[in-house]
């Protein structure tokens, strides 16, 4: 590393913020920052490594030119008392993806992209490559098990990027992940989301054209060819770049255990499940091989992965019914995780139980978009806050709204989540399986004791 520098968080508190910010701290560099909100796990990560801020709130006096950059969050809005200091004073103000290409200027960067997938599709690289211990860098979404952070920066030749759709700052609408300038990219799927930012579904297509068309010469792009909308972007003509196709791996699901088939017809048993998975698990396995991982290799590794933190993820099991916690939100992601779980327990009674949490998921023009999504369940549950609706300066909900846009012939809503719970009490639970989708909390729900009640 070179000399430490000092660097200011302008918003140190959020899921990757506060990550960036440890692992910069680990080199030697000088970090302080600030928030007006900080919960956990940033909280207790920040504290532990004694970066949290001494009191909540913006503090100009932190800003001076003793500062190399400061590093712009984007929950930070345009006139924050700290940015405009920053701004008076001239300093190197970055977003954090520009942050994070600055720091791997000199690596091959590897983007992951989708609406959906993208978690699950790093989580699997990271996984291969420690298996063969493979010098590499990462930033991914969210934690995963024996991991202690989300970003890692070193010397390394290569960079993972989980690379996200969503604006790069306060000050710039780029989508982030035209900002990292990747040498390769994989495009796992696109579905409409983030409607306060790209209030049409072309709006927002229109950004994975813009990442393909960035590719540089020798580039390559590795694309979903299941999804059209991907296929037709990726296949489009462009000079010295190379599009892959990757479809679902061939596979048979015996006594709730999926294998996947070989070229050779040898058969390996996974651990995860799922139409959405197998294709997850065929964009790694393509890209791996353009970075000297072997098909045979890759089978060796994939066994022991257990998935993506948060995906679809166990977490509880008896004889005859299955919990899991899903960070499912968006239509397609829904759909996704649903299927995946009645293709692995078909004769099983499914609850599928939804939060609606995001923006988009609360916007009473996007939510038709959610028609057919718990197609899946045979029970379907859908809660939301009405003062999470209001927080986010959105039209009230209604019952008869969202029973229209999910079409779903048993469908119950739910503004308590005490009555839901009671609901959920009053329902049968042998050989039934319950999916909580959110990425929220269900308002501090604690759904591993939600699961001891329910099938014990």
């Amino acid at each position: 590393m070179s000399h430490p520098q000092k660097f200011h968080f302008i918003a140190i508190g959020g899921s990757v913020m506060h990550n960036l910010a440890i692992a910069l701290s680990q080199q030697g560099h000088h970090i302080s920052g600030s928030d007006d909100d900080i919960q956990d796990p940033s909280k207790s990560k920040l504290s532990k490594h004694n970066l949290l801020p001494s009191a909540l709130g913006w503090f100009p006096d932190k800003i001076d030119n003793t500062i190399n950059a400061v590093i712009l969050g984007m929950h930070a809005k345009k006139d924050n008392p700290e940015l405009l200091k920053a701004e008076s004073l001239g300093l190197p103000i970055l977003s954090f993806p520009e942050f994070i290409y600055n720091q791997s200027i000199n690596k091959q960067r590897i983007v992951i992209c989708g609406s959906h997938g993208k978690t699950t599709i790093t989580a699997l690289l990271i996984h291969v490559l420690s298996f063969f211990n493979r010098k590499f860098d990462y930033v991914i979404g969210a934690q995963q098990e024996g991991m202690e952070n989300t970003v890692k920066l070193t010397d390394a030749p290569i960079i993972l990027i989980e690379g996200d759709e969503y604006l790069s700052s306060p000050l710039d609408p780029t989508a982030k992940f035209l900002k990292y300038h990747h040498h390769m990219a994989i495009i796992s799927g696109i579905a409409w989301d983030h409607a306060n930012v790209f209030p049409t579904s072309a709006a927002y297509e229109q950004q994975f054209e813009l990442l393909a068309d960035a590719s540089p010469k020798c580039g390559t792009i590795i694309y979903n060819s299941d999804d059209k909308v991907v296929e037709k972007i990726a296949k489009k003509e462009r000079a010295d770049v190379q599009a892959i196709g990757y479809t679902t791996h061939d596979h048979v699901i015996e006594n709730g255990v999926v294998y996947l088939i070989g070229s050779g017809k040898e058969r390996t048993p996974i651990q995860l499940f799922g139409k959405h998975n197998l294709q997850n698990i065929s964009a790694a396995k393509e890209l791996l091989k353009k970075i000297g991982i072997s098909n045979d290799q890759f089978y060796e590794a994939l066994p022991s992965f257990k998935g993506a933190d948060g995906r679809l993820q166990k977490i509880y099991a008896n004889d005859s019914s299955t919990v899991y916690k899903d960070f499912a939100h968006a239509p397609s992601k829904v759909k996704a995780s649903t299927e995946a779980i009645k293709s692995i327990f078909p004769k099983r009674h499914l609850i599928g139980c939804l939060e609606l949490h995001t923006y988009s998921s609360m916007n009473k023009t996007f939510l038709p978009e959610y028609n057919g999504s718990m197609k899946a369940c045979d029970t379907a549950l859908v809660f939301f806050n009405p003062e999470k609706v209001k927080q986010k300066g959105l039209e009230e909900l209604d019952e008869s709204q969202i029973k229209r846009a999910f079409d779903h012939k048993n469908l119950v809503v739910f503004t308590d989540v005490h009555a839901m719970t009671d609901h959920l009490k009053s329902l049968p639970t042998k050989d039934t399986n319950l999916a909580m989708m959110s990425s929220g909390n269900f308002n501090g729900l604690n759904l591993n004791q939600l699961a001891e009640t329910l099938f014990n």
